[in-house]
């Protein structure tokens, strides 16, 4: 894996370009091993990756078929790094937590941001979270009031650096306004572009580092989704739009133009879907999610795939926004506190 790192915006935590997404290893894609999962993360830290993201949420009961619990992968990567914890940065999120009625609220009161974090401290079996994330906004409270709190969290050594979840523009700029906010995780790749028009200009305006969530579209454009696959009642991907038959039998012609485009250059499809994100003009450090060793490693070594100007702005052609078919989420669930 290249060696050169990027610091995590406003913050002084060196993270290498590519990190790992754990959701995966509680929920949301069909089943996972345990003893798989600790096997892939230290893997990963064998390869260089050190910026390790996960939520409270991850696992909770009421949110997948697949549940494990609140708070199951916090304390599945606590117990993974336990012993090399100064070699990783961890990131996680509060704000989530399942409705009794079913669904998800959402919970940004300085009450609770100080009583989550502490949960996750312990969850995590460490005295520091290095990246704290509001995970989703809570409508009934105004964002300067919780980031407030996540100020005070770092004031207090509990937190090294914050980040918000998903918001548009106008929420950074009045989240920046408070403390510096150093990452912001959303969703983005040649599969999602939503955020390219209004957020990223702002993230760029404010010195934060984008952090993409499902860099390789949820697995489809590492070539190995077809338009046969079948997606369980486990699978999240069942009820994307994206994936529905007619609009994933389009978009799978566009992954096989990046198959021919990644053959030609020695390299799997998901590496250069990679290495595009990694080219563009900003600090961006993408959290591929995988349950599996051997993907951590071919994801750590996108990094050595070098692209041209050229390829690029070809790639992003392909997958305009206008080429890919369907909404980025279809009914989440989500409910009013």
């Amino acid at each position: 894996m290249n060696e050169a790192r990027i610091t995590l915006g406003h913050s002084t935590i060196p993270i290498m370009p590519i990190g790992l997404g754990c959701m995966g290893m509680s929920q949301f894609y069909g089943t996972a091993d345990r003893e798989e999962s600790i096997t892939t993360i230290a893997v990963a830290i064998d390869s260089g990756v050190n910026f390790f993201d996960t939520s409270d949420i991850y696992g909770a009961a009421g949110s997948a078929p697949t549940s494990n619990g609140f708070g199951h992968n916090e304390t599945l990567l606590g117990e993974a790094v336990r012993g090399r914890r100064e070699e990783v940065v961890l990131a996680t999120k509060f704000s989530a937590r399942p409705a009794p009625e079913g669904g998800v609220v959402f919970d940004g009161r300085p009450e609770y941001v100080r009583a989550a974090c502490d949960a996750s401290l312990a969850r995590l079996q460490t005295d520091h979270i290095d990246l704290y994330y509001y995970h989703r906004l809570d409508p009934m409270v105004p964002v300067e009031e919780t980031v407030g709190a996540m100020a005070e969290l770092i004031a207090a050594g509990k937190v090294r650096a914050i980040g918000l979840s998903d918001v548009e523009a106008d929420i950074l700029h009045r989240a920046a306004a408070v403390a510096p906010i150093s990452a912001l995780q959303s969703e983005y790749s040649l599969w999602e572009r939503g955020i390219e028009a209004e957020v990223l200009p702002a993230c760029r305006a404010l010195g934060i580092t984008l952090v993409p969530y499902s860099p390789l579209g949820r697995a489809a454009l590492t070539g190995t989704v077809g338009s046969d696959t079948t997606f369980g009642a486990g699978d999240f991907r069942a009820t994307l739009p994206k994936f529905s038959d007619d609009n994933l039998r389009h978009n799978l012609t566009l992954v096989e133009e990046l198959k021919r485009f990644s053959e030609a250059r020695g390299a799997t499809p998901g590496q250069v879907a990679l290495a595009w994100l990694l080219s563009q003009p900003h600090d961006v450090a993408p959290i591929p999610g995988t349950k599996r060793a051997k993907y951590v490693r071919e994801n750590a070594a996108a990094t050595a795939v070098a692209l041209s100007a050229d390829d690029v702005a070809v790639l992003g052609a392909v997958f305009s926004p206008e080429q890919v078919r369907g909404a980025q989420y279809g009914e989440l669930g989500v409910r009013s506190r």
